[in-house]
């Protein structure tokens, strides 16, 4: 029997600037994002990978008419020195609102705000 699967099963992070925010998530993550089509009339979506083999979940950036970011769920990127990403955060137009720091046997994490005023997390195990 395989093991049970991670319970979080997808994300949306809610923008209002796609294109700057778009900007954003790959130049702190250093990875491209795909746009996706949209399944309702009103919403763009560009997504961090559909990948169903990947670990992890999927997830997507959405601009949505009515919805305003800045204020939900948080959401942890996993990265091999959250560090890194998070000097990348500031250097791309965000802010580190907690460096880095040690949650003990878990490994680290940092907080950042992205360009639309959305916090998320990043997490490593160095």
């Amino acid at each position: 029997m395989s093991a049970p699967r991670n319970p979080v099963g997808w994300f949306e992070i809610y923008v209002t600037d796609m294109a700057r925010a778009r900007a954003f998530y790959e130049a702190v993550l250093a990875r491209p994002l795909e746009t996706m089509e949209s399944p309702v009339p009103g919403m763009e979506m560009v997504t961090f990978g559909m990948d169903p083999e990947a670990a992890g979940c999927g997830g997507a950036l959405v601009k949505m008419d009515g919805v305003t970011p800045g204020g939900s769920t948080l959401v942890y990127f996993s990265c091999e020195d959250c560090a890194v990403e998070s000097a990348r955060a500031a250097g791309a137009g965000g802010r580190v609102a907690q460096e880095k720091f040690p949650i003990g046997p878990y490994g680290f994490i940092a907080l950042c705000v992205d360009t639309e005023g959305n916090m998320f997390g990043l997490h490593s195990m160095a």
